[in-house]
């Protein structure tokens, strides 16, 4: 057996809270920076960056859950056992196939021109 993680391994609950608390944190901080939080400041203005900062962490945080939430709905839940060894939403080799270039059917008969039927 392989040590390939399953996808309900790559799906827990906790990892993608973490995920979204660690994308909320990056965002607090880069607000905190740019408006100048770590700098000597007018009174007033260092509670006012919290403030920004937090609200901009809370809205990172709901959407990258909600993001994160509908990604994985696009995983077909009858495969959350199943091996991952390929990318997941890219069909198997089998499937994109090309027709036989023989088969008159196909649309592909060999030549460049128009066949010898053709009106001009």
């Amino acid at each position: 057996m392989t040590d390939r993680p399953t996808r309900r391994d790559l799906m827990k609950p906790v990892q993608l809270l973490g995920l979204a608390f660690g994308s909320a944190l990056f965002a607090g901080i880069v607000t905190l920076v740019t408006m100048g939080f770590f700098q000597q400041r007018f009174e007033g203005q260092s509670e006012r960056a919290l403030v920004v900062a937090a609200i901009v962490a809370g809205i990172t945080f709901i959407v990258v859950l909600v993001g994160l939430a509908l990604l994985i709905l696009a995983v077909d839940p009858a495969q959350v056992t199943k091996v991952v060894d390929r990318p997941v939403l890219i069909e198997s080799d089998e499937k994109n196939a090309a027709p036989d270039a023989g088969d008159p059917g196909s649309g592909a008969s060999g030549s460049d021109g128009p066949g010898p039927d053709a009106k001009p």
